[in-house]
């Protein structure tokens, strides 16, 4: 896990994932040192990772007083309840529907729940948050935010993209890539994570991107991308053009069986 700042006052946790076939994928979690300092979600539900402790070497953990959780997947809630253990005072920042969808693992206490909708805004005393659905989305509770005082926007999985290497996805910046290359891994996610998107209206699909553009964010922080800075519109004309794209399909049985020969010594043959 590498840490490092973006602006002056958030900080990336930055995580990843090999997924085979598919490239490195990010899994970041963020810190908005703001009066009422916010942690945007926990990382990821591994035995190997330890998100509180990572955490503690950014923030004191009595000074947490919100956890927005952008939605309760996986990779998004591995430190939540340790986190709310260890953080008195925070509040968990959620919806109806994600505060409902915890409740089939393990339920989140409820007087430490503060339910915000796309439209509101969180007040964390010396700026305001203000709620949006992002136009990809894997989970009914996807929630992201925009950030009025530095300009950043917070868009949960939308933007994500597979990396080449371990060491870009934790390390590096979107711009690292190549124009074409950043397009085609978010691209490839948007089909793999959204792939819904392929049988809406695509001109409603359009306009709920056109918020976004009106907002025009300087940074974009994704949970699933390096941070990208000054390239929002080009990434909003990559997700535009995702309904057009070709739906992901997947590996079946037989490409499995190759690749699982193929990590045995010597490359035994497939089927064996």
């Amino acid at each position: 896990m590498d840490i490092h700042k973006v602006g002056s006052d958030t900080t990336v946790l930055a995580d990843s994932l090999e997924v085979p076939g598919i490239g490195h994928l990010p899994v970041n979690a963020y810190v908005v040192t703001a009066k009422e300092p916010v942690v945007v979600d926990t990382g990821l539900s591994l035995d190997d990772r330890d998100f509180v402790a990572t955490l503690s070497t950014v923030i004191d953990l009595d000074d947490v007083r919100w956890i927005w959780l952008t939605h309760p997947d996986k990779d998004h809630t591995g430190g939540i309840f340790d986190l709310l253990d260890a953080a008195p005072e925070a509040k968990v920042v959620t919806t109806f529907v994600g505060a409902g969808e915890m409740t089939t693992e393990r339920p989140l206490p409820m007087d430490r729940v503060y339910l915000c909708n796309p439209g509101q805004s969180l007040d964390v005393g010396d700026r305001m948050l203000h709620a949006f659905r992002p136009p990809l989305f894997d989970n009914p509770a996807t929630v992201g935010f925009y950030d009025e005082r530095t300009g950043i926007c917070f868009s949960s999985d939308c933007f994500g993209g597979p990396m080449p290497t371990a060491e870009l996805a934790e390390s590096g910046h979107a711009n690292d890539l190549k124009p074409e290359e950043l397009a085609g891994a978010q691209t490839l996610w948007a089909t793999i994570d959204s792939p819904w998107v392929h049988l809406v209206d695509p001109a409603k699909y359009r306009a709920t991107i056109e918020p976004l553009r009106e907002m025009n964010p300087e940074i974009v922080l994704s949970t699933h991308l390096p941070p990208a800075v000054r390239m929002t519109s080009m990434m909003l004309e990559t997700i535009a053009a995702a309904p057009d794209s070709d739906p992901f399909v997947g590996p079946d049985q037989a490409a499995l069986v190759q690749m699982l020969a193929s990590f045995e010594p010597g490359g035994m043959a497939a089927g064996r």
